[in-house]
Parts: C-alpha cells; sequence; structure tokens
C-alpha cells in the first residue's frame, strides 16, 4: 500500500532549525530507505510561489499563491508499506524528532492512502 504524507508547520520558532534536528531528519531518513519503505520526499516552496487552479460552477480560475490558510505545508513523502498503522508511525516518528530537537515546533502530518485500482 502507498501513502502520501504532507507535512504542514502551525508554528516555528524564529530561529533556523538545529543542527540537531537535520542530523536525526536524515538519520530516519536512511533507515526508510533501508528498509525500502520511502519512496520519494522532498521540501516544497512556500505557497507564494504556487497556484490553485479550481473548478467552480463549471468556470476554471487559476489563483496565484500565496493562499489564505495559515498552515503552509513544506514536505511531502511516498511510502510503500503494508498498513495505514505503519505509515502514522513513519509520521509519528518525525513529528517526534521535531519536538525532541526544536522546542517550540508545531505542525501536522496528513497520512493519505494513494488509490490504485
Amino acid at each position: 500500500m502507498r501513502y502520501l504524507i504532507t507535512l504542514r508547520v502551525t508554528s516555528q520558532p524564529a530561529t533556523a532549525p538545529p543542527a540537531e534536528l537535520m542530523a536525526a531528519i536524515a538519520k530516519l531518513g536512511e533507515e526508510t530507505a533501508a528498509t525500502g519503505a520511502l519512496l520519494d520526499t522532498a521540501g516544497l516552496s512556500p505557497s507564494s510561489q504556487g497556484a490553485r487552479v479550481e473548478l467552480t460552477g463549471g468556470k476554471l480560475s487559476v489563483t496565484d499563491g500565496p493562499f489564505a490558510e495559515a498552515k503552509e505545508l513544506i514536505s511531502y513523502a511516498i511510502f510503500e508499506v503494508k498498513s495505514k498503522e505503519e505509515a502514522v508511525e513513519w509520521a509519528s516518528r518525525f513529528l517526534k524528532i521535531h519536538r525532541d530537537h526544536w522546542e517550540g515546533w508545531e505542525g501536522q502530518a496528513d497520512v493519505l492512502h494513494i488509490f490504485t485500482p
């Protein structure tokens, strides 16, 4: 089963991410790659550099970013795992690393099953 995990920042300290956080993220990335669970991951540019395409009332519209949401989508990862619970575990570990290494950082991860017919 494939899952898309997206990461949003809801609150972030004004300081740069600590080196310990970046090292812990790299270590977790190595672990997920070694298990074969991690298929792809990347950071995302701010929504100010994007656009939203919307269909409403039969009409298409395009809106340039930034978007009004207070939560900025900052990265994604695609996992191949045996269950939703396993995907949730990987996402939880990623958020725990932030909790443990960057005081005041808050965020959320959405774990979404990738539909395959």
